[in-house]
């Protein structure tokens, strides 16, 4: 019984990655559901930074003083979402009292509605990127299964 062992020790010796083009398929699968995930994070949460000058004078009140929420929070209508700069982060507004300087004025928040619907896309995805990885998991462990059969079959068949 003689084995042609030629191309089985070329195989150990060398390093891991020699000899491959490119990625296997499932990497490429791999990165690319990477990238989507982290699309998908940054789209979810779209808050804007405010800029924010030294000068007190032209912060907003409830910045620099304390004050009493009039009206909790709520979406902003289509007329509030056009002249309302607070609305243009979040969609909702909270309507302050400041304590000291008495003005009336709007502040941007976000709703308990909104968090949990971003909660629950935020599920969604992670539970469907989690089915896709175990398909792909599943799927090799089908081709490592067929390959070692073949290995197996091989050898009996050389006996």
């Amino acid at each position: 019984m003689v084995r042609d062992c030629a191309r089985c020790d070329t195989e150990r010796s060398m390093p891991a990655g020699v000899g491959r083009r490119g990625l296997p398929q499932g990497r490429h699968l791999c990165w690319l559901l990477c990238a989507f995930t982290l699309k998908l994070c940054q789209a979810e949460a779209p808050v804007q930074e405010e800029k924010l000058s030294v000068s007190t004078s032209n912060l907003p009140c409830w910045m620099v003083e304390e004050f009493v929420v009039a009206e909790e929070c709520t979406p902003c209508s289509n007329f509030q979402t056009k002249t309302t700069p607070e609305c243009s982060s979040t969609g909702y507004v909270e309507k302050i009292i400041c304590s000291s300087s008495k003005r009336n004025e709007f502040k941007s928040c976000r709703s308990a509605l909104m968090e949990q619907h971003l909660f629950w896309n935020f599920e969604g995805a992670v539970v469907g990127v989690a089915l896709v990885f175990a398909c792909l998991v599943i799927i090799r462990q089908r081709q490592l299964d067929r390959k070692a059969l073949e290995k197996v079959r091989k050898q009996i068949e050389s006996i």
